[in-house]
């Protein structure tokens, strides 16, 4: 067990919190602006996280990583969103490397993990979700048939899958077996690691979504695509575990993201409510501007207990899915009820974009809906915590 029960979160890795602000420090409003003018991908921010060392933080040293433990990569993350940043163009990055380092063969790690570290191969594109079948994973249609040679061959089709454009590989669900010969819904589903770049032109494409947040998404399509066999993640028809075994670091990171959401349009809106003066004193004078911002620091802290004790049992090789499901859907919570708070105290100029508010306003809200809505979190919670049917 780590100290993260003992000390408050936001003081863990103060020396790696400050380098990540430092860094963030040299891509400030106007950068951020300009990308989502142009739906453009970060790539210099990219770059110089992955310079850095910040997007293998969680790979073991073994493979060139830095071998911190979650919460130094919850940091880093939360300290990006703090700081006015976005991390969802590369988050991925960090987490996703935990399906191959804990059920991939030896062969796989060393072959790819090092590369992940380095950044010179990406693996940040998570096929998952289908247009028919949405949240609903273990239904999903996408096939891979074994053929005679071992390989398999690829049909069917993912969509909202962030970063494919810029991933060099894929972590790929599909079935194996069909659902009628299963005993339950998540078995007979296979993970693969897809190599991108091979594939392209060769029975997969992308096609991009145009959306409200610069966030990449894309369509992807498959069409005859065949990958060799050891593109298998683990064991055929054991991929479903595989993928909710990644998930609760995921959950976890992305809480941690909201957090920095959340100190970011309190901390701005404070400042702003203590200088904008109007009928000659401090909006922030009056308790309607005042009580919403004291609400939503309220609001975080304790969503900040939540995100500390799902990251201190993850660390201590706990399954957290309770915890995680909690700590992702407070502080969605906590950075959307600050969102709101500081589109209101910020007046007209929340919604200029020069001001950064806006942008900040549109990110935060998607983490209500994804990578898990918060339905799909209540159900579970309700379902496997309080023990009520199934309702679904």
């Amino acid at each position: 067990m780590t100290d993260a029960l003992t000390m408050p979160l936001d003081r863990q890795w103060p020396d790696i919190r400050d380098a990540v602000a430092r860094l963030c420090a040299r891509f400030d409003n106007a950068y951020w602006v300009d990308l989502d003018h142009r739906s453009a991908y970060p790539d210099a921010f990219v770059s110089a996280l992955t310079d850095a060392g910040y997007l293998a933080a969680l790979i073991p040293e073994a493979f060139g990583g830095a071998g911190l433990p979650l919460s130094a990569a919850g940091a880093i993350l939360e300290t990006i969103h703090a700081s006015g940043g976005n991390a969802a163009a590369c988050h991925a990055q960090m987490y996703m490397m935990g399906t191959v380092l804990r059920h991939g063969s030896e062969a796989q790690k060393a072959r790819y993990l090092p590369q992940i570290a380095a950044g010179t191969l990406r693996l940040q594109a998570f096929g998952v979700t289908e247009p028919t079948t949405g949240s609903d994973t273990t239904r999903l249609k996408t096939r891979a048939d074994r053929q005679a040679d071992g390989s398999y061959r690829i049909n069917g089709q993912k969509v909202w899958t962030s970063r494919a454009a810029q991933s060099d590989l894929m972590l790929l669900l599909a079935r194996t077996t069909p659902v009628d010969q299963v005993e339950k819904r998540g078995h007979g589903l296979s993970t693969f690691l897809i190599d991108m770049n091979a594939a392209r032109d060769t029975g997969l494409s992308i096609s991009g979504i145009d959306a409200m947040i610069n966030h990449n998404a894309c369509e992807v399509f498959f069409d005859d695509l065949i990958i060799p066999a050891d593109s298998l993640i683990g064991e055929e028809g054991k991929g479903f575990r595989y993928i909710i075994d990644s998930m609760n670091a995921e959950r976890i990171l992305i809480a941690h993201e909201s957090l920095g959401d959340a100190q970011y349009f309190v901390g701005r809106a404070t400042d702003y409510a203590r200088n904008r003066e109007v009928f000659a004193r401090p909006i922030g004078q009056n308790q309607g501007v005042q009580f919403p911002l004291a609400r939503s620091h309220a609001q975080a802290e304790a969503a900040r207990l939540m995100v500390a004790k799902a990251t201190a049992l993850y660390e201590a090789g706990q399954s957290p899915g309770p915890e995680a499901n909690m700590a992702k859907l407070l502080a969605a919570d906590a950075a959307w009820d600050a969102a709101e708070a500081a589109m209101t105290t910020f007046g007209g100029f929340a919604f200029a974009r020069d001001y950064g508010i806006e942008r900040k306003w549109r990110e935060a809200r998607l983490y209500r809906t994804a990578p898990v809505s918060e339905n799909m979190i209540l159900a579970y919670l309700a379902q496997h915590v309080l023990g009520l049917p199934r309702s679904y």
